[in-house]
Parts: structure tokens; C-alpha cells; sequence
């Protein structure tokens, strides 16, 4: 296939073959528990000046203790110098613009009283690198938030373009911004694509890769890949799974079905099942735990 250089898929030669052990996930206490204990002048001071500022008013119940010392914990460490405005909303997870050391980053923060928690079980549930992990509504979330950075790693590894993540702490997840001074990256839903033919290539070789280094993302769809700079990026990675996962071939079979039918509707003659052959060839390699 073509290389698309208008879309800008990465090239393989440049990045790190991925490895074929998964990492494990640890979900248990942080430093960032240990401040919200504490709760000395510093802190409390940040967390009175997180609450009075305007763009965290509406969102109150975002921001926990617990979750207000993991932000700490990151500014402390230089990860985040100051906070923006919101990047989007959502009933598991808030995106917020801010500045980071270097750059402008995205800080995702996840929803401990998430309202679909038991869907992200779902999504745990058979991931290897998640054996044992208990039922409280904590440890799924953090495990949550720890299951993208992970996801977002081997997607780079595989030349996949997404988001760089930079850190977590808890369940925020601070990461690449991907946008400009006018804001965050357009949806490739919400953009005039001028080479559909192109751009579907980009994407298919994009899930290949994915499938190749052993993870499917899940959820994938025009509203999970924007169009930056030429290039298209896929974004929230964090319910995307392992191909021994029980439910990978159905999340599988949604991602391709979901894909097709959008760029069938640009106008290309494709179809799932033809998309599906060409992602699951070659098969990932077995010896992935």
C-alpha cells in the first residue's frame, strides 16, 4: 500500500520492535494517597486554588482528595506547570488543557464514581496483564488509567500514531496535546477528508499494526482518531485489549465494522470482512502472554 506521507503514517523502520511480555499493572497505594492523608500547608493550599479556579468550578466532583493530590504530586514533579481550560467532558473521564514543563499537554482525569464502571470491568476481565485485580470501584479505575498509558506505549512501539504518554499518577494521565492555539485536533468526523482513499489506507495499517503487536483497540470509530498536521491519530486507547482477551475478536469485528462503514460513506468501495482479513494478516505473534 501506499505511505500515505499526506496522513503521515509512521514508519516502522524508525520505531522499537514490541516486545512479547506484557507488563504487569499495579493498582495499589501511591504517593498520591499518602499526600491526601497528610494534607499539609502546600497542599491544602493548591487544592483551595484548584477549586476557586473558574474552569474546575462546574466540575466539582471530578476532583476528590485523593485525585487533587495526584495533581499535586504531578506539578511537584514538573509534569504540569499550569492548567487550562476543559478539552472535553464525559461521564468516565475529563480532559483538560495545561502547560507542561516544555509543551502544552492534555491532563485526563478519570472519574473514580465512574458512571459505566461496569463496562470498564468488561473491558479488565481476561486482560492479562489484570489477573487478580479486585472488584472495588478504585482499584478498576487506577487500573483503568494505568491500562491506557500501558496501551498508549505498545501502540507507539507498533508505529501507530497516537498520543505521547508522558505520566500518571493515580488515575490522571497527563499526555501529548494534541492540537494548536485554537484548540484541540478535529475529529475525523468533523473534517472534509480530500483523500478518502489515502486515509483509509493509513487506518487500516494502523489497526494491522495494532492487532500485529497483540492489542485491539475496542472502540475505534471516526470520533477515536483525529486529523493533526497531516496526520491522523488515534486517541482514547484506554479500553483497548489484549487479542487473548475473550471478547477481542468481537471488539475486533466492531472496530473494522465501525471502519468500513465510515469510509464506505466517503465514497470507497470497502466492507468489514474485507478490512478484518487484511488487520488479522499476519497473526499476532503467539508468544504473547
Amino acid at each position: 500500500m501506499g505511505q500515505g506521507t499526506e496522513f503521515g503514517l509512521v514508519d516502522l523502520e524508525e520505531v522499537e520492535t514490541p516486545g512479547d511480555e506484557w507488563e504487569e499493572i499495579d493498582v495499589s497505594e501511591t504517593e498520591a494517597d499518602r499526600i491526601a492523608r497528610k494534607r499539609d500547608r502546600e497542599f491544602e493550599q493548591f487544592e483551595e486554588r484548584i477549586k476557586d479556579a473558574d474552569q474546575f468550578k462546574v466540575e466539582q466532583s471530578v476532583f476528590d482528595d485523593a485525585t487533587l493530590a495526584a495533581l499535586y504530586k504531578l506539578v511537584q514533579d514538573g509534569y504540569v506547570e499550569a492548567f487550562g481550560g476543559p478539552l472535553s467532558t464525559g461521564k468516565e473521564a475529563n480532559v483538560y488543557h495545561a502547560l507542561g514543563d516544555d509543551r502544552d499537554v492534555a491532563v485526563k482525569i478519570y472519574r473514580i464514581n465512574a458512571s459505566n464502571f461496569r463496562q470498564m470491568r468488561d473491558y479488565l476481565e481476561g486482560d492479562p496483564r489484570f489477573e487478580g485485580l479486585g472488584g472495588k470501584k478504585k482499584d478498576v479505575v487506577l487500573a483503568w488509567t494505568k491500562k491506557e498509558l500501558a496501551n498508549l506505549e505498545r501502540a507507539r512501539a507498533a508505529g501507530v500514531r497516537v498520543p505521547e504518554p508522558i505520566a500518571t499518577e493515580r488515575n490522571v494521565l497527563v499526555m501529548e496535546y494534541i492540537g494548536d492555539d485554537e484548540g484541540r485536533a478535529k475529529r475525523l468526523g468533523e473534517v472534509h477528508i480530500e483523500n478518502p482513499q489515502t486515509a483509509y489506507e493509513v487506518m487500516r495499517e494502523y489497526m494491522r499494526r495494532l492487532y500485529s503487536a497483540g492489542i485491539i483497540h475496542g472502540d475505534l470509530s471516526e470520533y477515536n482518531v483525529v486529523f493533526d498536521e497531516g496526520q491522523l491519530v488515534i486517541i482514547d486507547v484506554g479500553q483497548a485489549v489484549t487479542v487473548h482477551h475473550p471478547n477481542s475478536r468481537t471488539f475486533l469485528e466492531r472496530d473494522c465494522r465501525n471502519v468500513a462503514s465510515f469510509f464506505s460513506r466517503q465514497g470507497l468501495e470497502t466492507s468489514e470482512e474485507e478490512l478484518l482479513e487484511f488487520v488479522t494478516s499476519p497473526e499476532p505473534d503467539p508468544s504473547r502472554d
